[in-house]
């Protein structure tokens, strides 16, 4: 064995290691989040006006052996709290990815304008052709992934990427945000006022029967992540080693943008635009897990623990009144926000 192959099989060797290391580290840095997770679920569940021990509502949950704690749990409180797992999950695997394939911290559905997007085609469903929960939710995929598009064409249009592109995402974000007021105040005053609450980002509404279709849903796009996640990966490293690999760049970035706008427009067409937490949970868990790249799994179990975290907090800091749990998660995303750019600075 030359000197050469040696140093070769010593790197990969050291490589293997660190992977090995790093694997690890994610998948208890991921459980740790999880049980976190469930166990503000199960505080969550047993707050409100009846308020229920962690015992009972674990009983509640699997035994059901007092039927009011079970009426409770189930029928009022059980779909708000598991579509805030899900959706924070959602929202944290659709900033990952985005995060990502800008290669940027600061590449957020929220702050790049496909939220925002997703919006405006709510509200076209909503406010102007008089849809129902289906078509507002098509209405939501369908304007994220036209505000991808047209950012997108923008963006690469003078070959222009990087931290410009998320500047060309805040600017088609912001003449959005004005056709979405439009839109409120040419509707009448009751629908204007649903609409806007809603605007807010906002899990009050939710049912049972939203449940099941979002988590299949979910389910699919997530087998879809799970599928993309090495191309992910590798897009990364740059354009021309994702060539050297075979991998077309363009047309596999495009894809997980979709892929993106998919994850966002669910939560966005169930709870509205929540702000901020597609960009905070994707480094939250990439810091945890100290992974050298934006890590699906952290950034998923990551935005499951911020979102039912916040929405507990919406319900009980000024209780009885209830707030949006977007007005939560824009002030801790707010602060978030303003520490990852004096970062970005002194690093430029």
């Amino acid at each position: 064995m030359t000197a050469i192959d040696f140093g070769h099989s010593v790197l990969v060797l050291r490589t293997r290691r660190l992977a090995a290391r790093v694997s690890v580290r994610t998948v208890v840095v991921c459980a740790i989040l999880v049980i976190a997770a469930l166990a503000v679920a199960v505080l969550s569940l047993g707050t409100g006006d009846y308020p229920i021990p962690p015992d009972r509502v674990l009983r509640a949950l699997f035994v059901g052996d007092q039927r009011f704690d079970r009426l409770v749990v189930w029928d009022w409180r059980f779909p708000r709290v598991v579509l805030a797992l899900a959706l924070g999950a959602a929202l944290g695997v659709s900033g990952a990815i985005l995060q990502s394939v800008t290669r940027n911290p600061l590449g957020s559905p929220d702050l790049i304008g496909f939220n925002t997007g997703a919006y405006t085609g709510a509200l076209i469903v909503m406010l102007v052709l008089g849809g129902g929960g289906f078509e507002t939710s098509a209405g939501a995929f369908l304007g994220g992934l036209a505000a991808a598009l047209a950012i997108q064409l923008l963006a690469f249009r003078h070959n222009v990427t990087g931290f410009r592109l998320i500047i060309v995402g805040i600017g088609v974000s912001a003449m959005l945000a004005s056709v979405n007021t439009w839109l409120i105040l040419r509707a009448d005053l009751a629908a204007a006022t649903s609409a806007a609450a809603w605007g807010a980002g906002s899990l009050s509404g939710a049912t049972s029967a939203q449940v099941a279709p979002a988590l299949i849903l979910l389910a699919v796009l997530g087998v879809l992540a799970v599928v993309a996640a090495p191309r992910l990966q590798i897009l990364e490293l740059g354009d021309d080693l994702a060539q050297a690999f075979g991998i077309r760049a363009g047309r596999d970035r495009l894809l997980l943008i979709v892929l993106s706008v998919a994850f966002c427009s669910v939560a966005t067409a169930i709870a509205g635009p929540i702000a901020f937490l597609a960009l905070a949970a994707p480094q939250l868990g990439r810091r945890l897990a100290r992974t050298a790249s934006t890590a699906l799994a952290p950034a998923a179990a990551m935005g499951a623990l911020l979102l039912v975290t916040c929405d507990w907090i919406s319900q009980r800091l000024f209780a009885p009144t209830a707030l949006p749990v977007g007005v939560v998660t824009v002030s801790v995303g707010g602060l978030y926000l303003a520490y990852v750019l004096v970062a970005e600075a002194r690093r430029n």
